[in-house]
């Protein structure tokens, strides 16, 4: 099944996530990637949200995702037309005899040593899935400690915004 970015305007009220992850799941769809933030109107969040699931199942969760009283916008978001990113921390065994090894690959994928400890360091890195999950099997290899990663975050390419419509009103 092919992966589905979308992008939610919606209120920023209590429960409103809760009810957004249900209607994945009482379709038996897995969310692969949730991220939730503000926006620049007060008052309103976006969740970005990754689903496997095909076109037409989609559609009815969206049409049923458009009848939630909070729901402002959906927008399903292309990966040519639009800007997609995911953060990762991942802390690397970095011993005396592997810590050049571990510099050389942050160097490789421009990723940030964050923390440093005689025995390991955490290494920062954003960019597409494809490069968070290229330096994860890197660094595999030399030992991985500890991980912790964010959802996709999405924004539309070009002049448009997912918010204009509603800061005209």
């Amino acid at each position: 099944m092919p992966s589905h970015v979308l992008s939610l305007l919606v209120e920023d009220k209590p429960g409103l996530l809760t009810r957004v992850a249900g209607l994945f799941a009482r379709r038996g769809f897995n969310i692969e990637s949730l991220a939730v933030g503000v926006t620049e109107i007060p008052g309103l969040s976006r969740i970005t949200v990754v689903v496997d699931v095909d076109q037409q199942p989609l559609e009815q969760v969206t049409k049923q995702l458009n009848k939630l009283i909070n729901v402002i916008k959906i927008v399903e978001l292309e990966p040519s037309s639009s800007v997609q990113r995911e953060h990762m921390l991942v802390k690397v065994r970095a011993d005396n005899a592997s810590r050049s090894s571990v510099l050389e690959v942050v160097n490789l994928f421009r990723a940030s040593v964050v923390d440093y400890a005689p025995d390991s360091l955490v290494v920062e890195v954003t960019g597409d899935q494809g490069k968070v999950k290229a330096m994860l099997r890197a660094l595999e290899t030399l030992g991985i400690k500890e991980l912790s990663q964010s959802g996709l975050v999405a924004i539309g390419r070009g002049g448009k915004s997912i918010t204009e419509r509603v800061l005209r009103s």
